[in-house]
């Protein structure tokens, strides 16, 4: 894992502190991408998340014989 994945910035929910791993989350969530849901990954891909844009499978092209 890469150094970024453990730095943790704060930020502050109902006046507390709370630890966030960006990284973490993003890492995690890239691995699970196949269990996301189309409004989930239209979400990640205007945030700019490359992985998370439709993938276009090619077909074969039919027999012509």
């Amino acid at each position: 894992m890469s150094l970024a994945q453990w730095v943790e910035r704060a930020i502050t929910v109902d006046g507390q502190p709370e630890p966030v791993r960006l990284g973490v989350w993003l890492s995690g969530t890239k691995s699970r991408r196949d269990r996301l849901n189309t409004d989930q990954l239209t979400a990640l891909a205007k945030l700019g998340m490359d992985w998370a844009k439709a993938v276009t499978i090619p077909q074969a092209a039919p027999d012509s014989a």
